[in-house]
This record gives structure tokens, sequence and C-alpha cells, in this order.
């Protein structure tokens, strides 16, 4: 006989996973809010900032752009890169691996410099604005940390699974698309997280090449006003709202996602 107070319990599964869609919903209009209007309050503080206003809502903008563009290219990369080591074929695991060495190796900064000045250089035909050249650099950076976080994540996955999904007569594809693709990038978000959380403030370097992001703008205005307190405060202030609504983004994603995955 079936229990009648059962039907009073709340479906908590459904209640997180709802919570987990608004949560991702709430950070994410808050910083398109605050990229729509962050100039508005900035125009009521004391001198340097206040006359400069629309020059850091600007800053502001093209740091969320290139952790944007350069987030989702090196999600696309760690994924390409992460198959690669796994491989079957040297060939191609020596090629990845190299790539993950060779930018784990170096410091950012040296990448983002070579890709804007040398690369041009080595190949001719490549010539690159700032603002590309520093997409490419960020977006090859944080690919490799990516693949890393994806390797491992494909390695946790237990080969039982894939042993049970070919019996069942799943092919290749569908076994990887359908059973460990999934799992793995669970296993991997919290780390593709703090990568993404990493590429907003690692972003600043992009100064270095002339990109007028958020850190360029206070060295400007600080360099014209010689008050470098308030500006560089302002501009860590405006570091720290920004990876504050991205931190409850993604953590809601994670929460939404992980209740998903066990509520399918």
């Amino acid at each position: 006989m079936r229990n009648p107070t059962a039907t009073l319990k709340p479906d908590i599964p459904k209640i997180r996973h709802q919570k987990g869609l608004y949560g991702v919903f709430v950070n994410v209009g808050a910083i398109i809010l605050v990229l729509w209007l962050i100039a508005y309050p900035l125009s009521f503080l004391p001198e340097p900032i206040g006359s400069n206003a629309a020059y850091f809502a600007e800053g502001i903008r093209v740091t969320v752009l290139l952790t944007m563009v350069s987030g989702i290219a090196g999600i696309l990369l760690g994924i390409v890169t992460a198959l690669a080591k796994t491989s079957r074929f040297h060939i191609l695991r020596w090629l990845a691996s190299s790539y993950v060495m060779a930018i784990r190796g170096t410091p950012l900064l040296v990448q983002i410099l070579f890709t804007y000045f040398a690369l041009p250089i080595l190949v001719p035909w490549l010539r690159l604005d700032d603002f590309a050249a520093a997409s490419v650099a960020l977006s090859l950076n944080v690919g490799a940390f990516n693949a890393e976080a994806l390797r491992a994540g494909l390695l946790a996955v237990p080969q039982g699974q894939l042993e049970a999904a070919r019996s069942l007569g799943m092919n290749g594809r569908h076994v990887f698309m359908d059973v460990v693709f999934p799992q793995a990038f669970k296993i991997a978000l919290p780390s593709l997280a703090n990568n993404l959380i990493a590429l907003l403030k690692d972003s600043s370097l992009a100064f270095g090449i002339g990109v007028v992001e958020l850190t360029n703008v206070g060295n400007r205005v600080q360099a014209a006003s010689f008050q470098p307190v308030p500006v560089l405060l302002t501009t860590a202030v405006l570091y720290f709202v920004l990876t504050s609504l991205l931190s409850g983004a993604v953590a809601a994603i994670e929460s939404r996602y992980h209740v998903e995955r066990r509520s399918s």
C-alpha cells in the first residue's frame, strides 16, 4: 500500500534544480546590468573617477568581452587537447603534451607579447590587432589548463561503464557523447570554473599590448590625474564585483548541472 504521506514530501531535486536555474539568471542578469549601467553610479564619485565614468564602463565591457571570447575558445581547445592526450595515437599525445607543457611552462604575459609582436614576423600573413592577439594568447593559455582538467575527468570515468555501454550495442561515438563526456565534464566543472574566474583577472595582462580594458583604463586615468590611490582602488573594486558575479553564476551552473545529472 502506498504511503499517503509520500505525496506531501517536496521534490527536493526539482527544487534544487529550479534554485540553480534561478541563480544563473540572477547572476547573468546582474552582470548585464553592471555592463549597461555601471557608468551611472561611477559618475557620482569624486574626481578623477566621476569624470571618467564612461571610460571605466567601456574598459569593463572590453574586459568581459575578452573573457567571454577567450573562455569559449579555451573550452573548445581544452576538449580537443584532452581528447588528443587520451588518444591511442602517439603523435597526437605528443603534440598535445608538448602544447600543454609549453603553455604551462611560460608566463602568460610573455605569451601575449609573443602573439602580438613575434607571431606576425614568423607568419607574415597573420596580422592580428591588439584585441585579437590577446584573445588568441588567452585562449591558448586557458585551453591548456582546461585540457588537464578535462583529461582528468575522462580518466575518472569508470571503465566498467564503457564496457557496459558497448555490451548494449552502442558505437564509439554514442559511448563518448552519452556516457563518457557528460560525466567527465561534470567532474572537471569545478576546475573549469576556477580557470574561467582566473581568466577574468588574467585578462588584465592584455594592457601590455595596448588593449583598452579595465586595468589599462585605470592606469591611464591615474597617469593623467596623478591620483593612483582612488583610481587603483576603484579598479580593484570593479574587478571584485565582476569576479563575485561570475563566481555566483558559476556556482549556480554547478548546482544545476549536478542536479540534472543525478535526476536524469
